[in-house]
């Protein structure tokens, strides 16, 4: 497969859509990680014409959410605080939302995880 630029503009995007607070291997050190950057970043995140970074992390939460995976709805979390797309009140409001069609108890377990990264990005910015 010729390289078009996918992995660049993926690495630009990934830096963007998670504050850089993602780091990622070389390129060429792992097939799966160059394949990510290429794919979900290089071509995906990318159609911002079609759908905001904002708008694509809102899917995000709900599917992460469904997924009942807390790390991820971590890094989610704190880069859109970071990046200035949602504010702690917000997060916390998808939580109410997501509650009655997640499940309350993979929610429950998302609610300190949406707490920690709150707090983390106000220790970070007064630092």
């Amino acid at each position: 497969m010729a390289d078009d630029g996918r992995y660049e503009r993926g690495l630009a995007m990934m830096k963007k859509v998670y504050a850089g607070d993602v780091v990622t291997p070389p390129k060429g050190a792992m097939a799966f990680s160059d394949l990510m950057l290429e794919h979900v970043f290089g071509e995906v995140w990318t159609r911002e014409e079609i759908l905001s970074v904002r708008e694509r992390r809102l899917l995000l939460f709900g599917a992460i959410a469904a997924l009942g995976e807390g790390m991820p709805f971590g890094i989610q979390a704190k880069a859109a605080l970071k990046n200035g797309e949602l504010s702690a009140e917000q997060l916390r409001e998808i939580l109410v939302q997501l509650a009655p069609y997640v499940g309350y108890p993979r929610v429950a377990g998302l609610v300190g995880v949406v707490e920690k990264a709150i707090a983390d990005v106000a220790s970070e910015s007064s630092s």
